[in-house]
């Protein structure tokens, strides 16, 4: 099988030496994605807004490489502090749709450039 990389001016591109996304066979694997608008290269303080942010990096991704969120069969949420865990939610569940993806979240110490969430995807293509 060929291993396509997947890019978007309409996310933020890579920080260091990483691919947006791999498409692989009937599968796109997402790097896991800050909440960093694309254009400005800024974030929001907001924890909600980081949430939405972070999803909408995936969610152009996905664009790309010809797929949608409906397609996502795994996430991952990487958050500073799980007492944004309800928040987060908040914002996740305006992103997808019943049958949800199955997911992992988990509290890390540190995240890239300080932010509160970064999330990650596994999508059939």
């Amino acid at each position: 099988m060929e291993k396509l990389v997947i890019s978007t001016k309409n996310a933020p591109g890579a920080i260091g030496p990483y691919s947006q996304a791999i498409k692989i066979g009937e599968l796109v694997y997402t790097s896991g994605q800050l909440p960093v608008d694309p254009e400005t290269g800024a974030f929001s303080d907001d924890v909600k807004e980081q949430a939405r942010q972070s999803l909408a990096n995936v969610k152009a991704i996905l664009e790309e490489a010809g797929t949608t969120m409906n397609k996502v069969v795994k996430t991952t949420v990487f958050i500073k502090d799980m007492n944004d865990f309800a928040a987060i939610n908040e914002v996740y569940a305006q992103f997808f749709a019943e049958p949800f993806p199955a997911r992992s979240c988990v509290e890390v110490a540190r995240l890239p450039k300080d932010v509160k969430v970064e999330i990650e995807v596994i999508a059939l293509a």
